[in-house]
């Protein structure tokens, strides 16, 4: 099954959210500061599914009900993973709720426990696992989800460079360690032997971001605009960081590029009024 529409539309949204919405909160800190953990709530499974079916309409109850007594029924590994996967589908294309959607691919991977599967399924987790201002709680589930998915899949391919940034991920966005640097240390690992990936110096921007560590930050950034010129989140990142470090010549410079680039009327009218304010 391809990405769901609704989980395209939702990213694109954040992405807007993380770039219109954005208000700074504090400006420079020492460069040496790392990611601060502290205790994070945490939000059960059957929590979130119970409040997804809260909003359904009476039919898609019935829909729903149908597909669960099917897993009620199932009798091998076989029948549970399709099932699964219809149930991933419905909260998908019919319900329109990414929460479980998310666990139900998890579920499907887990019972088929191949490294397509678990990789793909980490990967929709991890998707979400960078949203602006997300409740701590529901990042926390995700990561938590997401590194069951990875840890499998590393034992199936021990070299898969991208599972290995996205456990370091889990680490710096999802709470679950008292020691964050174990995330910055997985992914390092892997940019430190490929240099030029894409993905990996993201996360370690997002993560230098993150700790308030910008000028950390600011360099992974553009590595990923001179490997990929278009990279609109690192293009956004980046702007926010030289707002955050009160470098506004610089922050107006990259929001103008990427109004050039943004397509979305509401959008262009957005960053305009950014860069007017940073102008006063």
């Amino acid at each position: 099954m391809k990405k769901p529409q609704f989980i395209v539309a939702f990213s694109a949204i954040i992405l807007c959210v993380a770039l219109f919405i954005f208000v700074p909160r504090s400006k420079k800190t020492d460069e040496s500061s790392s990611i601060k953990n502290t205790a994070t709530p945490t939000v059960s499974t059957q929590s979130l599914l119970d409040g997804a079916k809260t909003a359904l309409t009476a039919s898609q109850k019935i829909s729903l009900l149908s597909i669960e007594n099917q897993l009620v029924g199932s009798k091998t590994s076989k029948d549970s993973i399709k099932v699964y996967k219809q149930l991933s589908q419905f909260w998908a294309d019919s319900a329109h709720r990414v929460e479980p959607y998310l666990y139900y691919t998890y579920s499907a991977a887990l019972l088929e426990n191949s490294e397509k599967s678990l990789t793909f399924a980490a990967q929709q987790l991890i998707d979400n696992l960078t949203t602006p201002d997300a409740p701590p709680a529901m990042l926390n589930w995700i990561a938590v989800n997401a590194k069951v998915l990875l840890e499998k899949a590393l034992v199936i391919n021990p070299n898969n460079d991208s599972t290995k940034i996205n456990l370091g991920a889990c680490y710096l966005f999802g709470n679950i360690s008292d020691n964050p640097m174990q995330g910055i240390l997985k992914v390092k690992e892997v940019v430190d032997k490929n240099p030029q990936s894409v993905y990996g110096n993201l996360i370690l921007g997002l993560g230098g971001k993150k700790s308030g560590q910008y000028p950390k930050a600011i360099d992974r950034f553009i590595t990923v605009i001179k490997l990929q010129p278009t990279n609109m989140e690192a293009m956004v990142n980046l702007a926010e960081c030289y707002e955050l470090t009160d470098q506004k010549t610089l922050a107006i410079e990259w929001y103008t590029k990427i109004k050039d680039l943004v397509k979305l009327p509401e959008a262009k009218d957005a960053i305009e009024k950014r860069i007017k304010e940073l102008k006063k």
